[in-house]
């Protein structure tokens, strides 16, 4: 079977290119699925998993799962990369992404790829309880049971591809909206059975997930406590949901069941943890190339307690996450019914509200949440937004150019403001919008915002060479490599391209073209592919250009 992309992203098809993508991470079957490991011991190494989370997170985003926002992205990965620098093997590189959906779930893939579902963070009450989560997920990628949990699912993965497949194609044959339903929901309870499956850790794994990352969070600087919470709270949702099977088992308990021993087990070890903090956290800093008198002491545990983000990141969440601005409007006003709104909820409202337009409203509102809290930058950023958006460019300017003197390199105030600087579509914008992210060029490789942010500010300021580079980067980060190539084939057309700029566009097809390959020896093409509008053909690994 040969699976389509049309020329704008399907939601059918891009799900299915990532179960597939994370199949054949998986193990190898007896078909025409590629051999990228074995069962006998010959596991994939560090880089090859990285690829395949690469490309999984990549499918994932041009199914339109992702929600890639600069101030929840920085969020999550701060409280990530701050576990993972407490975890075990603090050397282990990881990727953290939120999903917008808002069932409550959260998983690892190959690679150190973290996903964090919306439901999840909405179901938090502090920064301690997702803490917990994302460190038991961690502990899965550092103790390997994600890539043996992938081995063991090589005689799963192909039937349940097989049955979900067969359940697309009869509801596509369907016809009508009921069609679409059919299809969006064969694709999700598809892809959460495989994706079940290929996690399927044992009571031991997760027995030691939990240990491990529970010291992981103690070592971060977080409340232990966190997870056993969290664990409570989820077991209430379990009993609580008393409807069909989809709402009764949350996609997080399939994968993670809660007993009442895991969470004795889980208290029992936050309070020995918690007594222990003080002795555990001192450890000795080793330099292999310091003498032993000269080794510094230093403290195991980063800057104790959360973030302080936590409950702005919850709150736009809500908004980004609800099917509309005016959806995320009536929530906070069912809200407000019940009990006054906290300061974080009213930024929620002001932001819902700015979404819908309503933006003179939503910058009074923002202005009065963020003089409540002067020291807050999250709410800075948004106030500058708020301030752009409802026509006051200069006090916009000002207060983001302020910023930017102290943290030239913060990620999401230097997206925000190019972003804002883009929609003024001017060449004097998006100059100066090039030199704003110019400082983030040497971190952006694999950042599908940053890639993005920058095609634009280079379009508008007239250099339609690094514009079509950046583009094509984006669309092979957002899950369209054989898009990519489109972009930087039609670059290399330019006669007045120079030398540098021609060796990398070429040195980028090199790279590109191998994962292009990937997925069509899966069967996955674009349809843009298939009526010729590619310009060039792969054949038997050679890529022959027919311009």
């Amino acid at each position: 079977m040969e699976i389509r992309l049309p020329g704008k992203p399907s939601i059918l098809a891009a799900a299915l290119t990532g179960a597939l993508i994370f199949v054949s991470a998986a193990a190898a079957q007896d078909s025409k699925l590629p051999d990228i490991g074995s069962s006998a011991g010959n596991m994939l190494s560090p880089a090859r998993q990285a690829e395949y989370g690469a490309m999984t997170l990549a499918q994932l985003r041009h199914a339109g799962y992702v929600l890639d926002d600069p101030l929840l992205g920085g969020w999550l990965d701060d409280v990530g990369q701050r576990l993972g620098g407490a975890s075990d093997k603090p050397q282990q590189s990881f990727t953290f992404f939120m999903l917008g959906d808002r069932q409550i779930n959260a998983f690892a893939t190959l690679g150190g790829y973290i996903a964090m579902n919306a439901g999840l963070v909405l179901a938090a009450d502090r920064e301690d309880e997702v803490a917990g989560v994302l460190s038991h997920e961690i502990a899965h990628v550092t103790q390997q049971h994600v890539l043996r949990g992938a081995e063991r699912a090589q005689r799963d993965s192909l039937p349940i591809l097989l049955a979900m497949l067969g359940t697309i194609v009869a509801a596509q044959k369907s016809g009508g909206n009921s069609s679409s339903d059919a299809t969006s929901a064969a694709v999700i309870g598809g892809l959460g059975l495989l994706q079940q499956r290929q996690i399927d850790y044992t009571r031991d794994n997760e027995s030691e997930a939990d240990r491990i990352g529970i010291r992981a969070m103690a070592r971060g600087g977080y409340d232990p406590a966190g997870m056993a919470d969290f664990f409570v709270k989820l077991q209430s949702v379990l009993r609580t949901n008393q409807g069909d099977e989809r709402s009764r088992t949350p996609g997080y308990l399939q994968t993670h069941p809660i007993t009442l021993t895991r969470i004795s087990e889980a208290r029992e070890r936050a309070v020995s943890l918690n007594k222990a903090a003080p002795a555990a956290t001192m450890r000795v800093a080793s330099n292999p190339l310091l003498p032993a008198s000269m080794q510094i002491a230093t403290n195991g545990a980063h800057a104790r307690g959360e973030t302080g983000d936590f409950g702005w990141a919850r709150e736009r969440l809500r908004v980004l996450s609800a099917n509309t601005p005016a959806q995320a409007i009536l929530e906070y006003q069912q809200m407000q019914a019940k009990q006054p709104l906290n300061d974080a909820q009213r930024y929620g409202l002001a932001f819902a509200k700015q979404q819908a337009g309503q933006t003179t409203d939503a910058l009074r509102d923002m202005a009065v949440v963020q003089a409540a809290h002067p020291d807050s930058l999250w709410l800075q950023i948004s106030l500058a937004v708020a301030e752009a958006k409802a026509g006051r460019a200069a006090d916009a300017d000002r207060r983001f150019e302020t910023m930017l003197v102290a943290r030239p390199t913060h990620r999401a105030l230097v997206l925000s403001y190019a972003q804002v600087l883009a929609e003024r579509n001017t060449p004097a914008a998006g100059a100066r919008a090039v030199a704003v992210l110019r400082p983030l060029i040497g971190t952006g490789a694999d950042d599908l915002l940053f890639q993005r942010a920058y095609a634009r500010a280079n379009e508008i300021a007239g250099d339609d060479v690094r514009a079509g580079e950046a583009w094509a980067e984006a669309a092979y980060l957002g899950g369209r490599p054989e898009q990519a190539l489109v972009q930087l084939n039609n670059l290399k057309k330019r006669e007045t391209l120079d030398y540098y700029a021609r060796s990398r566009i070429d040195a980028r097809i090199a790279a590109i073209t191998p994962t292009v390959l990937e997925l069509r020896r899966q069967g996955i093409r674009d349809e843009d592919a298939t009526r010729g509008k590619l310009g060039f053909e792969l054949r038997a690994g050679k890529r022959n250009d027919i311009w």
